[in-house]
């Protein structure tokens, strides 16, 4: 006897009501449905139809695979079954729907950003859309960014979208397993990723309380400020891997520049000792806004980096986590699994042999494990333990702008072993990246061979010289960045002075 099923439930939904639908579904290529933890994560937020765009298998053999097994797929509005890809009648209607859907998506939001209140676009929205999942929100925002608008533009997007949103993705709307957080080891990134935020969100419901108490959150803000080691790791680890790997460049364009904007104002407000209703006011915006990074974090960020990235990557964000401090007293936990993928990364080699460059040319060559240099020679081992025994922060970038080389070793600005090999430019946050290209840029043309920032870092004064490297005919090789913590030489003369 013949079934008629919703064709729009999501995957998930149809598997646990006919779990024949599975072996279906595995038989037609959809390999990743095997995977329980795949099915209860992405599989919520992914329907035939997305599923059949994306892994390039027509509905039509779709159909077809589901009606032998006596299940016909209902997709309302009196169609028992959408147009065939093969259909050409059928073809320019399903496209026309995707383009109708992804232009209102992106009328709300500009019509958000032109000042219209969130309660009228909204309530459009709401007679519009019965579910919208994260992956409209995105493409949405992609487009903005692909036709002009300014960064800072989508930065309050950002924020407004989130609010506008609450409630209508399918991600919130599923219960607490929605993470699917039974399904990844104790020690998975994204583990930690979570627990950090419901230590956040546990602190900013105690600075509310306080702040509605009257207090001026002496000492509990200092220590919300932490949520900088959460956001340099989605900086670090999670946003150049989206941008350069898999080409989305929504995340680290426009949640970037927000956690900066966060931490920002967060050091601005601790530093100020007038705190006054203005004061609690800020501050209340600023929780605000934190509230809604973790909201887009759970529902949008997250499930987005594990439908995409792959457990050899998951495995090297997980070991270049170890490097950074512990936020909020969450420590890593050991996952094992990661521990096996990424055991032999960052033990270095030697190829056999004599390269084809001479000492009488001034060049280098490796022999027996040994460097030779136009001033001496020395051991890998020897070469690499004097890298990572000078007191700086070492990184070269080459001439094509890929980051090549870091010395090991405690950092202050974090350079993970994810980031060899990738244009420098994904490593640095938008705000920061035009500087980054200047600088390069000047030496590559010869205008600069050196640039000096001075900073302070946590507290400490920092150098941060950028060196323009050239060969003996001064044909640019690439860049060098040392990074030296000089409290040192603050602290000796200012002895000096007394």
């Amino acid at each position: 006897m013949e079934k008629r099923i919703n064709g729009r439930a999501s995957i998930f939904e149809l598997v646990e009501e006919y779990p024949e639908i599975r072996d279906i579904m595995l038989s037609l290529g959809f390999s990743e449905i095997k995977k329980d933890a795949v099915l209860k994560s992405v599989g919520r937020v992914m329907n035939l139809e997305k599923g059949s765009r994306m892994k390039g298998i027509p509905m039509e053999k779709i159909k077809e695979s589901f009606r032998a097994h006596g299940l016909i797929l209902d997709f309302g509005d009196g169609e028992a079954e959408p147009p065939s890809e093969g259909d050409a009648a059928g073809e320019p209607e399903e496209e026309e729907r995707e383009e109708k859907s992804e232009e209102l998506l992106k009328s709300y939001l500009k019509r958000l950003s032109d000042g219209e209140s969130l309660e009228t676009v909204r309530a459009d929205f709401a007679k519009r859309f019965r579910t919208v999942d994260a992956s409209e929100i995105m493409d949405a925002e992609q487009k903005l960014m692909k036709e002009g608008t300014k960064i800072t533009e989508l930065q309050k997007l950002c924020d407004l979208h989130s609010a506008l949103f609450h409630g209508a993705t399918e991600e919130e709307k599923l219960p607490e397993e929605k993470q699917d957080g039974e399904a990844l080891p104790a020690g998975h990134p994204l583990r930690r990723f979570a627990r950090e935020n419901e230590a956040l969100a546990e602190r900013i419901k105690k600075l509310r309380k306080e702040l509605s108490d009257g207090g001026d959150c002496g000492e509990s803000l200092p220590g919300l400020r932490e949520v900088s080691i959460h956001y340099a790791k989605k900086g670090d680890l999670l946003y150049p891997l989206l941008k350069v790997r898999y080409g989305i460049s929504g995340p680290s364009d426009v949640m970037w520049s927000v956690d900066d904007e966060i931490r920002d104002n967060l050091s601005e407000l601790d530093g100020e000792k007038e705190r006054d209703d203005s004061w609690r006011e800020r501050l209340s915006s600023v929780l605000s806004r934190m509230e809604e990074m973790i909201y887009k974090e759970t529902n949008i960020l997250f499930p987005l980096c594990r439908e995409k990235f792959s457990e050899e990557e998951w495995a090297g964000i997980y070991r270049d986590g170890k490097d950074y401090a512990a936020c909020f007293s969450i420590e890593p936990v050991l996952w094992e699994r990661g521990e096996a993928l990424s055991g032999s990364a960052g033990q270095g080699s030697v190829q056999s042999g004599v390269s084809s460059l001479s000492r009488s040319t001034g060049g280098a060559f490796l022999k027996e494990a040994e460097v030779f240099l136009p001033g001496g020679h020395l051991k890998l081992s020897e070469l690499t333990a004097l890298l990572n025994t000078i007191p700086m922060e070492i990184s070269f970038v080459d001439a094509e702008n890929i980051n090549r080389f870091f010395n090991e070793g405690p950092k202050v600005f974090k350079r993970p072993g994810m980031a060899i090999d990738r244009e420098v430019f994904s490593c640095h946050p938008p705000k920061v990246e035009p500087m980054v290209r200047s600088i390069i840029e000047s030496f590559r043309e010869g205008r600069e061979s050196s640039v000096q920032i001075w900073m302070e870092k946590a507290g400490r004064t920092m150098l941060v010289n950028y060196t323009a490297v050239r060969d003996r005919d001064g044909n640019y090789l690439g860049t060098a960045e040392f990074v030296q913590d000089m409290e040192f030489a603050k602290e000796h003369f200012l002895k000096k002075q007394d």
